[in-house]
């Protein structure tokens, strides 16, 4: 990402939020920032970035969506009544002090607003991207290897499901605000989960989605500084981000961590990362996101795969399960207790998700067992499970390593 793509986005949160509180109007006010911003791609760099971007931004805006607004209720009122078009406007008029918004950060509120438990996870995440992010319908469906047009609905309807919910741009009820606020760190981790390993298509990661997802908390962290948690997915993020460079050949082929080139890995942001968690860990109540990022630590902090302190892993993963219980923590922790004390051990933790709904038809169940089986001996077993994985996944980088595991076990 260029310096000039990451000022734009770093503008379009604030942007948004002044237009949206002197406003109203958050789906259009939206409409308006992305209009802004495209106006400033296309004259910044030939005319140069102006003394106070912000607020060229917001003028620009505020214009935008003052014609929006007008348009808007003129529409409406033809609608109701032809008659009514020499009324007055119904719009609240562009005033002085807008600019004055600028100084504010209401990144959070946003977050927040676009996290609203009216939507789904899906919707969420592309507004979350959009309004926050910065990034456009045209680079979020690219990310999400869906046609434009899908994510363009998709968007729109999330900003009329906040309308018809009757939102309003403020910090949620205090009562509320630790749920909602999970809700925004969970859609920050999924945006990075999307970019680290994509659900789909022919290339294994998307380091634009994996960059934003940790830029957006590094914004939150700024907002939140005290948070454990938000210190928690930060350092996840940059842990598990730093093997990147090592995690495909240079065919694309994935790497498995085991066989990765550790001196490829990001050693600053490893660095980072376990100071992060370090400090969290001493001083805040602790939670699922600092116990993953401790987890990513240890392998992080390992110069060799077979250094590697599986023992302590296994320990993190019992805590893990206490305070978050899913199947894929569960999953995980079999790996683990198979890396520490053998693969017998590990396939019979593996028994009770064959029936879980959750997991019983995932690709990610089977290569576990075909890589325990492995393990284990049982070369026709682990063959049998690596074709299984390879014909349920929807990655053709993750397909094509599961289906040379199983071509290398013969036929």
């Amino acid at each position: 990402m260029s310096d000039f793509e990451l000022l734009l986005r770093e503008q379009t949160p604030q942007v948004l939020s002044a237009l949206v509180r002197h406003y109203g109007h958050f789906d259009l006010a939206e409409e308006a920032v992305q209009e802004a911003l495209l106006a400033a791609a296309q004259q910044w760099p030939r005319e140069g970035v102006p003394d106070n971007p912000r607020g060229w931004l917001i003028r620009v805006g505020s214009r935008r969506l003052t014609d929006l607004l007008r348009s808007d209720t003129a529409r409406r009122r033809r609608e109701e009544n032809a008659a009514a078009l020499s009324a007055p406007e119904e719009f609240v008029a562009p005033g002085p002090d807008i600019e004055d918004l600028a100084g504010r950060d209401d990144t959070l509120t946003l977050l927040f607003l676009c996290c609203h438990p009216a939507l789904s996870p899906a919707s969420q995440i592309a507004l979350t991207l959009r309004a926050v992010g910065g990034l456009t319908t045209a680079q979020i469906a690219a990310a999400f290897l869906v046609p434009e047009a899908t994510m363009a609905q998709r968007i729109s309807r999330a900003k009329r499901s906040i309308k018809q919910a009757g939102s309003s741009f403020e910090m949620p009820p205090e009562a509320e605000r630790d749920a909602r606020m999970g809700a925004v760190l969970h859609v920050l981790y999924l945006i990075f989960n999307e970019g680290y390993t994509a659900s789909s298509g022919d290339n294994l990661h998307s380091a634009e989605l994996t960059a934003e997802a940790i830029r957006l908390v590094r914004g939150v962290r700024r907002l939140l500084p005290n948070d454990g948690e938000v210190a928690g997915l930060l350092a996840l993020m940059l842990l598990t981000d730093a093997r990147r460079p090592a995690r495909t050949d240079a065919d694309g082929a994935l790497v498995p961590l085991a066989e990765q080139d550790r001196s490829k890995w990001n050693k600053d942001a490893i660095v980072e990362g376990e100071a992060l968690v370090t400090d969290a860990l001493s001083r805040t109540q602790l939670g699922p996101y600092q116990v993953q990022a401790a987890i990513a630590a240890v392998h992080g902090t390992a110069e060799r795969a077979e250094d590697t302190d599986w023992p302590q892993i296994v320990a993190l993963y019992q805590v893990l399960e206490q305070i978050s219980d899913n199947p894929m923590v569960r999953l995980n922790h079999a790996v683990a207790v198979a890396m520490a004390t053998g693969p017998k051990e590990g396939l019979a933790l593996l028994e009770p998700l064959e029936s879980d709904g959750r997991m019983k038809d995932h690709h990610r169940l089977e290569a576990v067992r075909a890589h325990l089986l492995e393990m284990s001996g049982d070369l026709a077993g682990a063959r049998a499970s690596y074709l299984l994985a390879a014909r349920r996944t929807t990655s053709v980088p993750e397909r094509d390593y599961l289906q040379s595991k199983a071509d290398r076990l013969g036929t």
